[in-house]
C-alpha cells in the first residue's frame, strides 16, 4: 500500500481544475489495472489532506565516506556558491544537493553560455523540494516556486510532502511550494526547471501515480506559454532515449532547443547518463 499524502497550499487559485481522466486504452491491461490502484491513493490523499507538521532534518553536519574526486568537485562548488548543504541537511540529502548542483554547473559550463542570474524561477514537478536550495544557489531567483502535483503524499513516518517542503525552504527567501498540475498553471517566469519530467508510461507507474497525470504535451505547452522574453527551459532528462523523445515533444510545443549535453561524470552514479538541455520558447504568446 502506497503511503505518501499532504495539506492544502497557498496559490490554488492559479490553477484549474484538475481531472483525472482515464488511461488511454493504448495502454496495457496490467498499466491499466496497476494505474487505477494508483489513482485510488492519488485522490485519497487529495482528500486526506493530511499534515503533521513541518519537517527538519538533522543535520549532518559533515560527509563521510566520499572518495576522492567527490571530495574535490564538493569543495570546488562550496567555494563557488558558498553553500555547505551539510549545515542543514541529512547526509543523503547533502550529497544529492551536491550532485544537482554540479550537474547544472558542468552543463552551464560544457554551454559557455552566461548563467541566468535572478528573477522567478519555478521548478516542475519538485517531490518535496528537497534541491529547493540548489536553485537558489544556482539561479540567485527573486522568486522560486516548486510545483508538485503528488504533494499530498505520505512518508512511512507520517510526515507528506508538504510538510518536508515546507522544511526545505523555510530559511529560504521568497519561496514557495504549491501543490498542483503546472499543465494548469498560469503564471510567467524567466527560468522553468525540470528534473527527468514524464514522458513515458514506466516511470509514471514506477512512482505510483495513475496514467492519466502522463500529459507531457500539455505541460510543455505550457511551459513554452509560461517563458516570458529571453526566457529559458532547462530540462534534465534519464538518458539520450529518453531526452530523444523529450525532446520531439518539445519541438512539437512551441520550444527551440539551444544547447544540450550529456554529463559522464557525475557526483553520484548512474545506470544512464544524465542529458542536460536548454530551451527557449518560439511560439507566439
Amino acid at each position: 500500500m502506497p503511503l505518501e499524502v499532504e495539506s492544502t497550499v497557498s496559490g490554488n487559485e492559479r490553477f484549474l481544475p484538475l481531472a483525472l481522466a482515464s488511461p488511454s486504452p493504448r495502454y496495457s491491461l496490467s498499466q491499466r489495472l496497476r494505474s487505477d490502484y494508483h489513482a485510488f491513493w492519488y485522490r485519497l490523499g487529495e482528500r486526506l489532506n493530511w499534515s503533521r507538521g513541518v519537517y527538519r532534518e538533522r543535520p549532518v553536519r559533515r560527509l563521510n565516506h566520499l572518495n576522492g574526486i567527490q571530495q574535490e568537485r564538493i569543495a570546488a562548488l562550496q567555494r563557488r556558491f558558498m553553500v555547505q548543504f551539510e549545515q542543514h541537511s541529512e547526509h543523503l540529502t547533502a550529497l544529492k544537493s551536491y550532485d544537482y548542483l554540479d550537474i547544472l554547473e558542468q552543463a552551464w559550463s560544457a554551454w559557455g553560455r552566461p548563467r541566468s542570474i535572478g528573477g522567478v524561477v519555478q521548478d516542475v514537478g519538485s517531490s518535496n523540494f528537497w534541491y529547493a536550495s540548489v536553485l537558489h544557489a544556482f539561479f540567485r531567483p527573486t522568486e522560486l516556486t516548486g510545483i508538485e502535483v503528488e504533494g499530498h503524499r505520505i512518508y512511512f513516518n507520517g510526515y507528506s510532502r508538504w510538510d518536508y517542503a515546507c522544511g526545505y525552504i523555510q530559511d529560504l527567501p521568497n519561496t514557495e511550494f504549491v501543490i498542483g498540475d503546472y499543465a494548469k498553471y498560469g503564471q510567467a517566469a524567466d527560468v522553468v526547471v525540470a528534473w527527468y519530467p514524464f514522458v513515458t508510461p514506466a516511470p509514471v507507474l514506477a512512482w505510483r501515480l495513475p496514467l492519466s497525470l502522463l500529459a507531457p504535451q500539455a505541460l510543455f505547452s505550457r511551459i513554452a506559454q509560461n517563458l516570458k522574453p529571453n526566457g529559458v527551459f532547462v530540462m534534465v532528462n534519464q538518458g539520450a532515449a529518453e531526452a530523444a523523445i523529450a525532446a520531439s515533444l518539445c519541438s512539437h510545443a512551441g520550444l527551440e532547443r539551444q544547447d544540450s549535453c550529456e554529463l559522464r561524470s557525475t557526483l553520484r552514479s548512474r545506470r544512464v547518463f544524465p542529458v542536460v538541455s536548454c530551451w527557449t520558447a518560439t511560439s507566439p504568446r
